[in-house]
């Protein structure tokens, strides 16, 4: 799928090649989502969406972790007017307009931006370890990438203000 990744394992996979499988690959940082990383499954995502081959999608990460969510350690220092003028993510939504059905398999932590990443998807398969949450809360913030809306879609109004208040998590 054109150029190499750094961030992203991608594979066309199944009987008939036609399952597109991005898997997230940042061990070290428990698959925490990076610029270069979201900028990495944008162009993965482009060109699972333009393959005529492909039929669906599946976005995974690790036993450990699918995502433990948005790279703190490159936004911490970033003023609001910072990020509302670089566009800071701008393009996080990417996965929701993908035409494709697109299942996120999620095994470990989903957690922040990564229970986000993972709620923009069509499908949610989680494993027995999967664990969900949005802790931006007790880092001082709220979840910032439509994680709210999301959350109470999926959930229902109670156990999603419980999660974001509390930053409490739920496991599958």
């Amino acid at each position: 799928a054109g150029a190499a990744f750094q961030y992203l394992l991608v594979q066309k996979t199944g009987a008939q090649k036609n399952v597109g499988l991005i898997q997230l690959n940042r061990p070290q940082a428990l698959n925490a989502l990076c610029e270069g990383l979201m900028a990495e499954l944008r162009r993965a995502l482009d060109a699972m969406e333009s393959d005529p081959e492909v039929g669906a999608i599946v976005l995974t990460g690790s036993q450990k972790a699918f995502a433990a969510g948005a790279d703190i350690k490159e936004m911490q220092n970033k003023t609001f007017q910072e990020c509302y003028n670089s566009g800071f993510l701008a393009g996080w939504d990417k996965i929701s307009v993908v035409r494709k059905p697109i299942i996120a398999a999620v095994n470990g932590f989903a957690l922040g931006g990564g229970c986000e990443l993972a709620m923009m998807c069509d499908i949610i398969y989680a494993g027995e370890k999967a664990q969900f949450g949005q802790p931006e809360i007790l880092l001082g913030t709220i979840p910032g990438a439509g994680g709210t809306q999301r959350l109470t879609r999926a959930v229902g109004k109670s156990l999603a203000m419980e999660m974001v208040l509390t930053g409490d998590r739920i496991s599958a």
